[in-house]
């Protein structure tokens, strides 16, 4: 017997070396199974239950597929096939009851779709072979693998049933979002929650009254999400939104605190260690002592910043020297008088180390008087009185609060922690920071879901957030999601005529699509970029002709536009970007036609550039010179009619790399000017775009990986971290690489005029 797994139902499934499952019924006193399952062609090493519908099981094999069995029906009702080697991990997903994950001897991580058999996703991080799967308890997407490669991994399942969070952000009806697992088991149909943790969600919910809008984003993404910082980030943006204190958990004190909080938290902390000092007994045997009770709650004393009573607690364990030697942190009175202090108790004891803690002071006074005292001198009185005054340090403790806030952040972010990044932006208020870290961090839902509960205070960062969310869902079944996350967006009209252009239905599903959105038909479309033609408006004669019946007259008037700017000597990357991103959202069936193999490659070559200007901007150092040569290389093999020459563009490269100090060598005069012109044409319109700057850095970027299947096509180097597979299925790219890439060039780098979508 190989694998085993006890169903609720007293009813017990066994995997044999003799290729066999069983099933046998534990409350008979019977040593027959009930029933055989024969299929396998090797041992069966593993067996699961499902735990979402009744009767149904799974068993992994050596002979490498996964069968799934119907007790109920006494068959087999589908074998996946895919691993190479023996299988040794499987593990249902106890949320949406067609998700089955499996682990091999071949090294990989497979997830399937039990209804049509496919494959969702392979895995081929682990080393070595693949043994145990599990999942996290209360975040049921959350799954970990171990490996005799001597790692253990954790995955998120999330991104394979994003849709549903989605739902749930745009206020979907709860059928689309939690269903019975007869529903979800329809082949093709969306995915749906059918487990205890969305069912226990939703009766809380149904609880509360007033708007709820709040809490139900904030526990359906931390059932999505990783536990990997999100309740941190959602009780912080409570806090800001105002929440009694009263009402956080007990573990917020443990993670990322607000500002307003630190203080009093750790405060309070720091003076149940104190109390010690009146206690008369100690803990009992192991407890800390009265001395390490005091240290601790000094050394959180200092790190507040509360420097006096660090030296306080100091004194009374007579480690003078240490409180001596911060103490002008204070102020220097408060100095001086704990140096009279010290020089009154070694008085006192009739030391004489008492004189110099006198004259450092200036004290005269005081030492004749102990000369005095001792027949040395005589009789000498002191008429002074010192009193001590605290200096409010407030200001000067939230401006370093702040700096080391900021550090922080970015070490968690360069660590693969954008959420935790988030936590410490806002600790200290800086909403629009951590939003930019979940962005950056392809947090997208769950920053939009934070944006959403924050409000006004994130709506521009919220904005691009659903933008790009929106991209992502520019997909066949999806398109309707799209347009309501859109549709969230104030002064969406421009994102509404983006997202109908590229829409590649039919006549009369554009139509839907315009009439849904509220754009015009498609005539009126048309009339309406005559119409703008003749009064001059370039870029409404663009938008109107995308969204007409022959979207390449957009081509012929946008791409002479940005050439006519270009020819010039004064144009910027954002007098002509929002036209080539406009025009970017052409039908892909239209862009490939034939006759459009001019107008496409030069709207392929002038994308390419001003999206390696904006790389620049953006400070995405490692996309700018793949940009540069794929901007080159197609300049070179297309016959084209541009104001970009090659030579031209080497000198910019050269000039960038030489200014920023990626190549250690110190620029030229020709190569400073140069770099001047660039920046002129590069800076923002708007320094709000500057807030979203910094290479994207996903989780899992700065994990090992012992898989070497994949090289990036941009450095020929083996990809750390997670991949993205452009459209051939064969060239590969980082994700980070991807999504930077996207965000300033909407096209693929192979320049098939494809767009790409990583979010």
């Amino acid at each position: 017997m190989w694998g085993l797994w006890v169903s609720l139902r007293d009813m017990i499934a066994t995997g044999c070396e003799d290729k066999n499952v069983r099933v046998y019924y534990l409350a008979t006193s019977s040593d027959q199974p009930l029933k055989v399952f024969t299929g396998h062609l090797a041992k069966v090493f593993h067996v699961r239950w499902s735990p979402l519908r009744e009767g149904i099981l799974c068993s992994g094999s050596d002979d490498g597929t996964v069968r799934i069995w119907d007790y109920t029906q006494d068959a087999c009702i589908n074998v996946l096939s895919g691993h190479t080697a023996p299988v040794r991990g499987l593990m249902w997903n106890t949320e949406v009851p067609y998700l089955l994950i499996s682990g091999s001897w071949d090294y990989t991580i497979r997830v399937w779709d039990t209804r049509d058999g496919t494959c969702l996703d392979t895995v081929y991080d682990h080393g070595a072979d693949v043994y145990g799967l599990t999942c996290h308890q209360n975040r049921p997407f959350t799954m970990a693998s171990c490996s005799r490669d001597s790692t253990v991994r954790l995955w998120s399942l999330t991104p394979l049933i994003s849709p549903l969070l989605l739902n749930i952000l745009t206020e979907q009806p709860w059928e689309k979002i939690i269903g019975n697992t007869d529903t979800a088991m329809v082949p093709g149909s969306p995915p749906l929650l059918c487990g205890k943790v969305s069912r226990d969600i939703k009766q809380e919910l149904d609880k509360l009254s007033g708007d709820v809008r709040a809490k139900k984003l904030r526990w359906f993404s931390e059932c999505f999400s990783p536990p990997g910082g999100s309740s941190n980030l959602w009780d912080l943006v409570f806090v800001i939104n105002g929440q009694d204190d009263s009402l956080l958990p007990a573990s917020y004190s443990k993670g990322v605190m607000h500002m307003k909080h630190l203080v009093k938290f750790k405060t309070s902390e720091a003076q149940e260690l104190t109390i010690v000092k009146m206690s008369k007994f100690g803990g009992g045997i192991g407890a800390p002592s009265k001395e390490e009770r005091l240290k601790e709650a000094a050394e959180i004393h200092l790190r507040l910043g509360q420097i006096q009573r660090y030296c306080e607690l100091m004194v009374e364990l007579g480690q003078w020297e240490k409180a001596l030697s911060v103490a002008p942190g204070v102020s220097m009175k408060y100095w001086k008088k704990l140096m009279q202090r010290r020089a009154d108790q070694l008085m006192a004891e009739d030391n004489d180390d008492a004189i110099p803690y006198c004259i450092a002071t200036g004290d005269i006074k005081k030492l004749v008087a102990f000369f005095t005292s001792r027949g040395q001198l005589g009789p000498f009185t002191d008429r002074n009185s010192h009193t001590t005054n605290d200096v409010d340090n407030r200001q000067q403790y939230q401006s370093l609060l702040h700096n080391v806030c900021k550090e922080l952040a970015e070490w968690y972010f360069q660590d693969g922690c954008s959420v935790l990044a988030a936590c410490c932006h806002l600790a200290v208020d800086n909403i629009q920071l951590a939003l930019a870290s979940l962005i950056r961090g392809n947090e997208l839902e769950l920053a939009a879901c934070l944006g959403l509960v924050v409000g006004e205070a994130a709506n521009q960062s919220t904005a691009y957030c659903l933008e790009l969310l929106a991209r992502k869902y520019m997909t066949t079944p999806t398109w309707e999601l799209s347009a309501d996350l859109l549709q969230m967006i104030p002064d969406n009209h421009v994102l509404l005529a983006k997202l109908c252009a590229f829409y590649p239905g039919s006549v009369a599903e554009i139509s839907q699509l315009h009439e849904r959105c509220g754009l015009p038909s498609l005539d009126e479309c048309k009339t309406l970029a005559e119409e703008a033609v003749r009064d001059g408006d370039l870029f409404s004669a663009v938008k109107f002709h995308l969204l007409s019946s022959e979207p390449e007259h957009a081509l012929q008037i946008g791409v002479e536009f940005v050439k006519e700017q270009l020819s010039g000597s004064d144009w910027t990357v954002d007098s002509v970007q929002p036209i080539l991103d406009l025009m970017s959202y052409i039908r892909t069936d239209h862009l490939i036609l034939a006759r459009l193999t001019k107008a496409r490659s030069e709207l392929l070559i002038l994308c390419g550039y001003i999206g390696g200007l904006l790389a620049i901007r953006r400070s995405y150092y490692s996309i700018v010179p793949a940009l540069y040569e794929y901007t080159s290389q197609l300049l070179k093999r297309r016959e084209v009619c541009v104001p970009l020459k090659i030579e031209q563009l080497t000198v910019e490269l050269d000039a960038w790399r030489a200014c920023a100090q990626l190549n250690n060598i110190p620029p030229s005069e020709s190569q400073r000017e140069e770099f001047i012109c660039l920046e002129r044409r590069i800076l923002p319109t708007e320094p709000a775009a500057l807030v979203l700057s910094g290479a994207d850095y996903v989780t899992g970027s700065n994990l090992p990986s012992h898989s070497d299947l994949h090289l990036s096509c941009f450095t020929g180097h083996r990809i750390q971290g997670p991949v993205f597979l452009l459209e051939d299925n064969k060239s590969a790219i980082s994700l980070n690489d991807a999504l930077m890439w996207a965000k300033v060039n909407p096209f693929s780098p192979l320049g098939t005029g494809l767009r790409i979508n990583p979010f």
